[in-house]
Formats: C-alpha cells, sequence, structure tokens
C-alpha cells in the first residue's frame, strides 16, 4: 500500500500552489497550515533545493468527527499535501493517504472517516 497519492503537472510552481489550494477547497478542504521548505532549509541549514510546499490541508466535518470519536488522532492531521518542482517545468502534487496514515490506529469509525477523506483527496488531485 502507498503512502501517497500524486500527479504530476507542467504548471509554474507558484501557479501549482494556488491550483492545489483551489482544488483542495472544490473537495471541501482548506489550508490550515503552509510551509515552504526550500525557504526553511535555507535559513535553517544554508541549504538549496527545488521549490517545495506543504499544505496543511484540513476538512473541518471531517477533523471535528475524529477528534470527537479519537481524541489523540490529532497527531495525524491536517492531511498534508506537497506540491514540490521538478525538472522541465513539471510540477509533482502529492496528498497523503489517509487510510494508510491511520492504519495503526484501532477505530473503525476514524477508518470509516479515512475512507471519505481519502476519496476527496484524491479528487482534489486528479482535478489539477
Amino acid at each position: 500500500m502507498s503512502y501517497y497519492m500524486a500527479k504530476t503537472i507542467k504548471m509554474n510552481f507558484e501557479e501549482a500552489v494556488l491550483a492545489t489550494t483551489a482544488s483542495l477547497k472544490e473537495q471541501g478542504s482548506g489550508i490550515i497550515t503552509e510551509i515552504d521548505m526550500r525557504a526553511t532549509l535555507k535559513k535553517k541549514l544554508d541549504k538549496d533545493i527545488p521549490s517545495y510546499v506543504i499544505l496543511g490541508a484540513c476538512n473541518p466535518t471531517y477533523a471535528y468527527e475524529s477528534i470527537m470519536n479519537e481524541p489523540q488522532v490529532g497527531v495525524m492531521l491536517p492531511c498534508n499535501v506537497i506540491v514540490r518542482q521538478l525538472a522541465n517545468n513539471e510540477v509533482e502534487v502529492a496528498a497523503v493517504d489517509p487510510i494508510a496514515s491511520m492504519i495503526a490506529i484501532k477505530n473503525d469509525k476514524l477508518h470509516a472517516f479515512a475512507h471519505q477523506v481519502k476519496s476527496l483527496l484524491e479528487k482534489a488531485v486528479i482535478n489539477l
């Protein structure tokens, strides 16, 4: 089982971040965190990497239901989505597979939510 879903698109990096954010929003998720790994690693380690952003996507309804059914599930939230620069004006967008990340938790209700969230994340990635 893979731990993520991905798609490679031909697009400017900044446009890809905006398109990914919009696609996630269309599926009911907002971005609650955004980490610019390129800037962070340059600042902390003086290391250069291609553009790489981690978006913390959250569907409030599923987050609420998950926390109500498994209070410690917050250690697995939000659902991370990466946007990273590849060569030739291509960008990879990859989203965590919530089923793979929740498999260690023994809670059938949570697993049902994970299947629903996976479907939303898959649609967001595919629609790019």
